[in-house]
């Protein structure tokens, strides 16, 4: 049986991006920048990262800016290419590779994570492939894999659905699909229960699934037969959970750091901790932040 070759990733980015109001007014959130890149440049870097170069972006109303950023930007190329700015050329163009595509497809109405998914369906066909979600910024070890490299890793050896997933506090479960399973080696669980944001009190663990997927093809027709769940929505935990019946679901608990750039806190940590790795500012901002007198 030929293996199953993960080719293809998913973006939903139709959201409004409410907590980060007013700055997203006339903006996507997922352009807002860490340093010097938007959030879903960060995403689209990682897919590329795990050997990803079918790139599908689930958009919605006022959400062009996405699609020009990865677009040829032919006036600013030509100026930098007249100004001899060939360093600037070189990263402005970067933000494509010529073996990168792009699709991208409306979500009409703001349904749910698991809605956004099924929008994609007629893209991704018949194939296994990848879901990220750009407000979580998502760093992997430091001269290690990106976080979906390793994922892509296991799918390679498993050919099943994988998802990422991280330990959280007890309190937090509210916040998270919550998984829980039989550990079968190292940081590897093979999936039997998930619930959407359970009240602590009734979390199967504390093993909250973080904002990467890797799901095969079954999962559409799963989506598909979802009431709505928590929120009124369509919820992916509940198609993967109607999955479980059918196909075997592993969870890994990745190597790095995930950063929570759709809240205040998380956005703000990222843009610190990024900024100091950072080899252009990241000694400046190093003795800035060292000569602050913090109360």
């Amino acid at each position: 049986m030929q293996k199953l070759k993960l080719t293809k990733a998913v973006f939903p980015v139709a959201g409004l991006g409410t907590r980060f109001l007013p700055a997203t007014k006339a903006q996507p959130k997922e352009m807002l920048p860490v340093v010097d890149k938007p959030l879903i440049q960060y995403a689209v870097e990682e897919a590329y990262s795990a050997g990803i170069r079918h790139m599908i972006f689930v958009t919605g109303r006022n959400k062009r800016a996405i699609e020009d950023h990865f677009d040829t930007a032919y006036e600013l190329e030509n100026e930098l290419e007249v100004a001899q700015k060939h360093d600037l050329l070189a990263l402005v163009r970067s933000v494509q590779p010529d073996d990168m595509n792009f699709a991208f497809v409306r979500q009409p109405r703001s349904l749910g994570l698991g809605h956004a998914v099924l929008c994609a369906e007629h893209l991704v066909g018949n194939e296994p492939f990848a879901v990220l979600l750009a407000d979580d910024l998502m760093v992997g070890p430091a001269g290690g894999q990106s976080v979906l490299a390793q994922m892509a890793a296991q799918f390679e050896r498993l050919q099943q659905s994988v998802l990422a997933v991280q330990e959280v506090p007890l309190e937090q479960t509210r916040r998270y699909g919550i998984v829980a399973g039989e550990v079968v080696s190292p940081g590897l669980m093979k999936v039997q229960k998930i619930v959407e944001k359970p009240a602590p009190e009734v979390a199967p663990s504390r093993m909250g699934v973080a904002g990467r997927y890797i799901l095969t093809p079954a999962i559409f027709e799963h989506i598909r037969r979802q009431a709505s769940g928590v929120g009124g929505e369509i919820q992916l935990t509940d198609g993967i959970s109607s999955l479980l019946t059918e196909e075997t679901v592993y969870a890994l608990q990745y190597q790095g750091k995930r950063y929570d750039c759709g809240s205040k806190e998380g956005f703000l940590e990222a843009t610190v901790e990024l900024a100091l790795q950072h080899p252009e500012v990241g000694e400046h901002f190093r003795n800035y932040l060292s000569g602050l007198k913090l109360n």
